[in-house]
């Protein structure tokens, strides 16, 4: 059973649930029951998945420096 990326949405993307998403592929690869060729295919889904999280913890981690530069910049009263 194969899990397909292409599945359409109309929720916003979300951290939490990419992380269960890549899971449930991993669960599936690890359980033996599919193809060569559909680990293969599951393992591209995987990375992509891996990439936006990245992507997303990325920006998060920009925008907490950028908050604690702020933070330390502020004149003292």
């Amino acid at each position: 059973m194969a899990v397909s990326r292409k599945t359409k949405t109309t929720e916003p993307w979300n951290y939490e649930r990419t992380v269960e998403k890549i899971e449930d592929i991993l669960g599936l690869m690890e359980s033996g029951d599919m193809s060569l060729n559909d680990v293969f295919e599951q393992f591209g889904v995987a990375a992509a998945y891996l990439k936006e999280c990245d992507r997303f913890l990325g920006e998060r981690r920009s925008q907490v420096e950028l908050l604690i530069e702020q933070l330390t910049d502020e004149p003292e009263f």
